[in-house]
């Protein structure tokens, strides 16, 4: 048995019959006890930290806290990091500070005294977030570039015609590994499910992040001297000007997977300090494809959302923050309308996802293709069904409002109070919807005791306290990547416009008198849609009480 091993017995915090059924099972994976214990879910690595620090008096810290591009990794043998499991923090004299998961390891400290020649002092951390330091510390960037370089891909990009500067960039750019590269990060991302993709300049680094399941992620850094080519291979696909880095500019490109599936990537530049930040929105077609019943809906909101679209007129409202999911629960409509009988038409800014048999028309407001002049030529091509994805002015929301009550349904995301007759609001909006995502808990989830009171201040009424349901909460393992979570669940409040809520409109109620009115008619608000996720094991309570602080 380890050192670590006989030290976490001998403090009481495992059996001697959990320490060897744990040093066997290392043995026979060919891993290390620390490795084992935190695999097995015995110990989570911040419990394991804790522990350590409080049993060898040393210090615990947070390695989120440091900059891997300013930490002492030349001073230490790198073949001597990587086998001792040490990362080097900070330097001060002759006094080397090294961080540590196994404080056990006396040996290890003793190889870089000797190895260094200096004074070496541990602090604990948490084993995990050490691992991914180390990999990150023993591979540099170049050598990652090259392994990506190495990966056979076949990927095509469907590019407008380019004059002849931008064949010339391109071929520039080409002859580097920056676009195998690139195709790596993209199929990457497309895999681990990401929403958008920030590729980032600074000073003395270059990194890449993608967002997934609402969060940012580093993914890599690579060298810094390629951040212009990448740029221009990006914005030559995108079709964007490369000789422009002054200006924002706004493009798409079509990444081609296979016969059957293409995915749209709507990119974004912004000059910043050290180069252009770019960020790539991932749209895939897919999602608006996968029903209402994917998207987390309860039984009796699915039921009043469907009443409302399949109704002959009117307008019907998503309404929620960026990055809540309006466009995709909007596309899940329009795809469930979608008819060979029906005519619809959509006026955006721009059109994220593609759908066949959907007039789409996208914004420009240079060449005068505004909203309100789109929905003028719409009305004139015999519609049955049209979605604005906002309405930003008067003119807009005028001719929105006329057209719902003309016998046309109307679907938009914002309705702003813009000097809109109450009477043609309430005459004309027929439901509204809010909504935001929650992350979803991984299977490793575990159970998890919540005193009554903290359920009943959250929002759970006494009744629910039965004991019949149990809230579980966020684990961690390889398949969510240590958070704990893995995709996204909408929570969902649907609201139709009865005729008591027409009432408060007409009478310029405010909007604390229409969600108590909808309170009494049985509307469940987002902290209580929320909530039955909590019962249902979806989420864990912490998500749902951060996603719903209004």
């Amino acid at each position: 048995m380890t050192g670590l091993g006989r030290a976490l017995v001998q403090s009481g915090k495992l059996t001697m019959q959990q320490a060897e059924n744990i040093s066997r099972a290392a043995s026979g994976a060919q891993s290390t006890f620390i490795d084992q214990l935190i695999n097995t879910r015995v110990m989570t690595s911040i419990e394991l930290a804790s522990n350590l620090s409080q049993m060898f008096a040393l210090p615990l810290l947070d390695l989120n806290a440091f900059d891997p591009a300013q930490l002492q990794s030349d001073l230490i043998d790198k073949k001597l990091v990587q086998s001792l499991k040490i990362a080097g923090l900070h330097r001060r004299g002759n006094k080397l500070t090294v961080a540590v998961s196994d404080a056990a390891n006396y040996q290890a400290i003793d190889q870089i005294k000797f190895q260094t020649q200096l004074s070496v002092e541990a602090v604990v951390v948490e084993h995990d977030k050490l691992m991914q330091l180390l990999d990150r510390l023993g591979q540099t960037a170049e050598a990652a570039l090259n392994e990506y370089m190495s990966d056979d891909l076949h990927l095509d990009f469907e590019d407008a015609e380019v004059n002849a500067a931008d064949i010339a960039a391109q071929a520039d750019v080409d002859d580097a590994p920056v676009v195998r590269f690139l195709q790596k990060i993209l199929m990457d991302a497309i895999n681990d499910g990401a929403s958008d993709i920030h590729f980032e300049p600074y000073e003395k680094y270059y990194r890449i992040r993608f967002r997934q399941d609402g969060i940012l992620r580093e993914i890599t850094q690579p060298p810094l001297a390629i951040k212009d080519k990448l740029a221009s291979r990006i914005k030559v696909i995108s079709r964007l000007d490369i000789s422009e880095k002054r200006v924002p500019q706004d493009g798409r490109m079509k990444l081609v997977l296979s016969k059957t599936r293409a995915i749209d990537f709507r990119v974004s530049t912004l000059p910043t300090l050290y180069g252009e930040k770019i960020v790539m929105r991932i749209l895939d077609p897919s999602q608006a494809k996968l029903g209402i019943d994917a998207l987390g809906y309860e039984l009796d909101q699915k039921e009043t959302l469907m009443n409302a679209i399949q109704r002959p007129y009117g307008m019907v409202l998503v309404t929620g923050p960026t990055g809540s999911g309006k466009t995709v629960s909007l596309y899940t409509c329009l795809n469930i309308l979608n008819q060979p009988g029906i005519n619809i038409s959509t006026a955006e800014d721009p059109a994220e996802i593609q759908l066949a048999g959907v007039n789409q028309v996208n914004m420009n407001d240079k060449a005068g293709l505004t909203f309100a002049a789109a929905l003028k030529a719409f009305l004139r091509q015999d519609p049955d069904i049209i979605m604005v994805g906002e309405i930003r002015d008067l003119e807009t929301a005028d001719i929105s409002i006329k057209a719902a009550q003309t016998g046309h349904m109307v679907f938009s995301t914002r309705l702003m109070n813009m000097g809109v007759p109450t009477f043609n609001i309430a005459s004309s909006v027929i439901l509204i919807t809010a909504q935001r995502l929650a992350r979803k808990l991984c299977t490793c989830k575990e159970p998890m005791q919540i005193p009554d009171e903290a359920l009943l201040e959250a929002g759970f009424k006494e009744d629910a306290l039965d004991g019949s349901w149990t809230p579980y909460h966020a684990v961690g393992c390889d398949k969510c990547k240590g958070s704990g979570y893995k995709g996204r669940v909408g929570i969902y409040q649907v609201m139709p416009i009865t005729e008591e809520i027409q009432r408060i409109i007409l009478a310029g109620g405010n909007a604390l008198e229409i969600a108590d009115q909808a309170r009494r008619e049985g509307v469940s608000d987002l902290r209580q849609s929320g909530l039955r996720k909590v019962r249902d094991g979806q989420t864990s309570l912490e998500e749902v009480l951060a996603v719903t602080n209004e």
